[in-house]
């Protein structure tokens, strides 16, 4: 590809008025399709401008290369031939629906009545104070329940029969006499543990100083009695309830049968007597140890200095009362709106003439004016 300016210049001006003669032609063509039936022939071209005409070849000058044709491009293969689908069976006609029957005519229901108007609710009087509603009266003693009667015994169970007697196991047999262990070696005796070295005497410590003595605490002021609370009214003594009948008495329970007493077991053979321990061998005594030295007294701690005392503080001065402040004076009734005149009435509007009835116009043809040049 050659990027020669004179190429383009050449190029240029053709390629824009080829395409600027496509685009009037698919203008003109698709604003006046309607209109023509046949289209007007294509408008020829504006010749070339003589300063990009194509320059004659200078002598011993070659002229540049053209570009290189394209080799053909190399078809797509084709797609494989779909197999054709088997035809499908004709679908049956459906049966003809029947014709549903004329609906009779709904009747017009009369006219609702006019709602009348009620009249004004009557404004109620002031509701009158009740009087104190009395004191409820105790209720009266209920009257005492019947007795009730007695409840029949339940009958008897019938006894549990003795289980038979389990018989005797046979006696098991004696374990045999397990065999006495062999006395153990008499211990070595350990050689003497040789005498631990005395410690050197630690220096005494120097005498602490003695805590000073701390002041004494100040006496608080004494509280002032608070007033005497006034005594508490008594409450009104509640009425007494009245009382009730006494709880009847259950019926006595029957006596449950007696168990059957219980069979002794057989009884277990004694156990064989164990070999006794042999006797562990003396362990040596320990040497006794050094006794421990006497540490020596810490020295007293100097006295501490008393510290100054701090001077009081003067008493505040009283603060004085602050002035009373004069009182806001009353503010001036706002005087009333003064009252608007009553808007007068607006004039109806009279009655609008009702309109004719429209003529009606002649249907357009169907031809255009275009069509009837066309044809002279």
């Amino acid at each position: 590809m050659t990027t020669s300016p004179r190429w383009r210049s050449v190029l240029t001006p053709a390629a824009m008025a080829a395409a600027l003669a496509a685009a009037a032609l698919a203008s003109g063509g698709t604003v006046y399709a309607d209109d023509h039936a046949t289209p007007h022939p294509p408008y020829p071209s504006k010749p070339v401008h003589p300063a990009h005409a194509p320059q004659p070849a200078k002598p011993g000058h070659p002229g540049k290369p053209m570009h290189p044709v394209k080799p053909e491009q190399p078809g797509k293969p084709m797609h494989p031939v779909k197999p054709e689908h088997p035809v499908k069976p004709a679908k049956p006609e459906y049966p003809a629906k029947p014709v549903h029957p004329e609906k009779p005519v709904k009747p017009e229901y009369p006219a609702k009545p006019v709602k009348p108007e009620y009249p004004a609710k009557p404004v109620h009087p002031a509701k009158p104070v009740y009087p104190a509603k009395p004191v409820k009266p105790e209720y009266p003693v209920k009257p005492e329940y019947p007795v009730k009667p007695v409840k029949p015994e339940y009958p008897a169970k019938p006894v549990k029969p003795e289980y038979p007697a389990k018989p005797v196991y046979p006696a098991k047999p004696e374990y045999p006499a397990t065999p006495v262990k062999p006395e153990y070696p008499a211990k070595p005796v350990y050689p003497a543990k040789p005498v631990k070295p005395e410690y050197p005497a630690k220096p005494a410590y120097p005498e602490k100083p003695a805590y000073p003595a701390k002041p004494a605490k100040p006496e608080y002021p004494a509280k002032p009695a608070y007033p005497e609370k006034p005594a508490k009214p008594e409450y009104p003594a509640k009425p007494a309830y009245p009382a009730k009948p006494a709880k009847p008495e259950y019926p006595a329970k029957p006596a449950y049968p007696a168990k059957p007493a219980k069979p002794e077991y057989p009884a277990k053979p004694a156990y064989p007597a164990k070999p006794a321990k042999p006797a562990y061998p003396a362990k040596p005594a320990y040497p006794e140890k050094p006794a421990k030295p006497d540490y020596p007294s810490k020295p007293a701690h100097p006295a501490k200095p008393d510290y100054p005392s701090k001077p009081a503080h003067p008493d505040k001065p009283a603060k004085p009362d602050y002035p009373s402040k004069p009182a806001h004076p009353d503010k001036p009734a706002k005087p009333d709106y003064p009252s608007k005149p009553a808007h007068p009435d607006k004039p109806s509007h009279p009655d609008k003439p009702s309109h004719p009835d429209k003529p009606d116009y002649p249907s357009k043809p169907t031809h255009t004016k275009h069509q009837d040049k066309d044809q002279w």
